[in-house]
């Protein structure tokens, strides 16, 4: 049975602490919030990498449908949560840049 949280504030994503459950549009708790993802500079809100019982997985800012103090609420089932892909993204962003300070260290570039 869903827990209620309809007594909790909204709140943005920026103020999204780590640790806060994360639970499936039927009310299945799937994981914690591990780490908001945001394009800084055009304050848009990416996504949110979950830890779950199955390592970290990537949710897509459309697929969460309200962040609260306590609680996130994804607009897909638990089922869906289950099939998420796994976060890649730190691997992914250091080998960015680190190509960003070649490039910068090339000549004619």
């Amino acid at each position: 049975m869903p827990e209620p949280d309809d007594d909790d504030h909204q709140i943005g994503y920026q103020a999204l602490p780590r640790g806060v459950p994360v639970h499936a549009a039927d009310g299945v708790r799937v994981g914690t919030v591990h780490r908001v993802l945001d394009n800084a500079r055009e304050h848009i809100f990416d996504g949110i990498v979950l830890d779950t019982e199955h390592g970290r997985r990537f949710v897509d800012a459309p697929e969460v449908a309200r962040i609260t103090r306590s609680r996130v609420t994804l607009t897909i089932e638990a089922a869906e949560a289950a099939e998420l892909p796994p976060h890649q993204g730190a691997v992914k962003g250091r080998a960015q840049r680190a190509g960003k300070r070649w490039r910068r260290r090339l000549p004619g570039r």
